[in-house]
C-alpha cells in the first residue's frame, strides 16, 4: 500500500462507511475501505434494529436476500420500578408484510453481507488494517498512514470510525469527548429455541418484538434496557451515560444482570443460553457535541459524527444515510474537480435537507433536561406504579374513596410545584 493513491479512502466498514463506499463504487469511483476488524462486523455492535426505508435507498428490496432475523411487528415500552412494570405497546401485522418497517439483525452477518454489496459494485474492502494517523499537505488532509501497510493517498478521506473517533480529533474537527457525551452499553446474545421465542413473545414465524425499558432497567440512571427477538436468540442489553456510571460507581454489566432478574423480564429469558457478550460506546452528545463534519479533503459520517437519536433508538439509519449523502457530496466535488472545504460543505446542506439535521436539532435539549432531573426515572415511575396498584386492587373500598386516596397520594408523591416547573421547563427548553 506504500505511496499508493486512490480517489477516496473510507476508514471503517460499519454501515456508514460501507454506505459511502457502495454509493461511490456504483458511480465508478475508485474507493477503498480500511477496516481494523478481521471482517466487516467483527467488532461492530448495536442493539440490533435495522430500518427498511433508509436501507432500501441503498439496496432496493434488500429484504428479499439479506441475512435478517425477524420483521418487527410490535414495539413495547416499559416503565419499571423495583418489581413493577407499566407498559405501552403497538402491534400491527402490516409491519410483518412487504415492504416491512424494521428488522432485527445480527451485525456480524448483516455487516458482512452489506460489505459484499459494496465489493460487488467495485469497492475494495481491506480488513485487518488499523489507520494510525492522517496525512497532511498544505493544511489539507491527503491520505492516511496505516502501520505496516504504509501510506495511502486520496482526494478525500471519509472518517467512519465509530463512537471513539480518534481520527476525527486528530483532524482537528472535534475536541476530546466527555463522559456525559457517551453511553456505555452492555449487550448479551441469549439462545432460545425458535418455538419458545415465538410462544413467549406471541409471534409467528419470521415476526419479532422490540422492547425498551426505562427506570429500574438502569437503576434510575438516564438510559434504557432493551430486548429484541432474533430467529433463535434474544438481544438484550442496558446502558447509561458514562458520567453517571462513574459518579455512581456502577458497572454496566451489573446493571444488565439486575435488568435480567426483574420480575417482568426474567420469565422471558428463563432457560436461555449465553452465546455472546459485548460492550460498546454510543455517542449521546447529539447536536451539542457534534464535531465539524467537513474540512479540506475530509468528511465525517455515522457514529463518528454523533449521528444517533437515543430518544427513538435510531442509529443505523442515520449512519447509512449520512454515508450516502457524503458520497453524493464527493461525487459533486469530483465533477467540479474541487475537494476543498467549500466544495465539501455541500454535505451540511444535504444533511439539512434530510431527516438527520432536523431530528438531531429537535431533540438537542432532551438529554440535558432529563439528566438534570434524575427523579424523572425514579420517583415518577414509583408513584405511578403505586397508583395503578391501588386502583387495580379490589379490597372492598368504595371507588369514590379509592379515587380520592389515589389523587392525594399522587399529589404528595409527585410534588405539584415541581411537576409544574418540569412541565413549563420541558415546554420551553425541549419542545420549542
Amino acid at each position: 500500500m506504500s505511496q499508493e493513491r486512490v480517489e477516496v479512502i473510507v476508514v471503517g466498514a460499519g454501515p456508514a462507511g460501507v454506505a459511502t463506499a457502495l454509493t461511490l463504487a456504483r458511480a465508478g469511483v475508485e474507493v477503498i475501505v480500511l477496516e481494523r476488524g478481521a471482517y466487516p462486523g467483527a467488532k461492530n455492535v448495536m442493539g440490533g434494529i435495522l430500518y427498511r426505508q433508509p436501507t432500501e435507498e441503498l439496496v432496493p428490496e434488500f429484504w428479499r436476500v439479506a441475512p435478517l432475523e425477524r420483521a418487527i411487528i410490535e414495539q413495547r415500552y416499559l416503565l419499571l420500578t423495583g418489581e413493577d412494570a407499566i407498559g405501552l405497546s403497538y402491534r400491527t401485522p402490516t409491519f410483518g408484510q412487504p415492504p416491512y418497517n424494521a428488522f432485527s439483525v445480527l451485525r456480524a452477518e448483516w455487516d458482512r453481507w452489506f460489505a459484499e454489496q459494496a465489493e460487488a459494485a467495485g469497492a475494495l474492502i481491506a480488513t485487518g488494517v488499523t489507520v494510525e494517523d492522517l496525512l497532511w499537505e498544505d493544511g489539507r488532509i491527503v491520505g492516511v498512514r496505516a502501520g505496516e501497510q504504509g501510506e495511502l493517498y486520496a482526494n478525500v478521506v471519509v472518517l467512519a470510525e465509530g463512537a471513539n473517533a480518534l481520527l476525527v480529533q486528530k483532524a482537528g474537527l472535534a475536541r476530546d469527548w466527555q463522559p456525559d457525551e457517551q453511553a456505555l452499553v452492555a449487550k448479551e446474545l441469549l439462545r432460545l429455541p425458535v418455538q419458545e421465542i415465538e410462544r413467549r413473545f406471541n409471534v409467528s414465524a419470521g415476526e419479532g418484538v422490540a422492547i425498551e425499558a426505562f427506570g429500574a432497567s438502569t437503576g434510575g440512571l438516564l438510559g434504557y434496557g432493551f430486548i429484541y427477538t432474533n430467529r433463535e436468540t434474544l438481544s438484550i442489553g442496558t446502558g447509561a451515560l458514562l458520567s453517571d456510571l462513574i459518579a455512581h460507581e456502577v458497572n454496566v454489566s451489573d446493571l444488565l444482570e439486575r435488568f435480567k432478574r426483574h420480575p417482568a423480564i426474567a420469565p422471558l429469558l428463563e432457560g436461555a443460553e449465553l452465546v455472546e457478550y459485548s460492550a460498546h460506546l454510543i455517542p449521546e452528545g447529539g447536536w451539542r457535541a457534534m464535531p465539524a463534519l467537513f474540512a479540506d479533503g475530509v468528511l465525517v459520517v455515522g457514529d463518528a459524527a454523533g449521528f444517533v437519536n437515543p430518544l427513538s433508538r435510531e442509529g443505523s439509519n442515520f449512519a447509512m444515510i449520512s454515508g450516502k449523502l457524503a458520497a453524493e457530496t464527493i461525487l459533486e466535488a469530483r465533477a467540479a474537480g474541487d475537494y476543498s472545504v467549500h466544495a465539501l460543505s455541500r454535505y451540511w446542506e444535504k444533511l439539512e435537507e434530510s431527516f438527520i439535521h432536523p431530528d438531531l436539532e429537535a431533540i438537542r435539549n432532551v438529554t440535558p433536561f432529563v439528566h438534570a432531573r434524575p427523579y424523572l426515572l425514579r420517583d415518577y415511575p414509583q408513584a405511578l406504579a403505586r397508583a395503578f396498584r391501588q386502583y387495580l386492587t379490589v379490597d372492598g373500598t368504595p371507588k369514590a374513596i379509592k379515587y380520592r386516596r389515589i389523587g392525594w397520594k399522587l399529589f404528595a408523591d409527585l410534588d405539584p410545584m415541581r411537576l409544574l416547573r418540569d412541565v413549563v421547563c420541558a415546554a420551553w427548553h425541549v419542545l420549542r
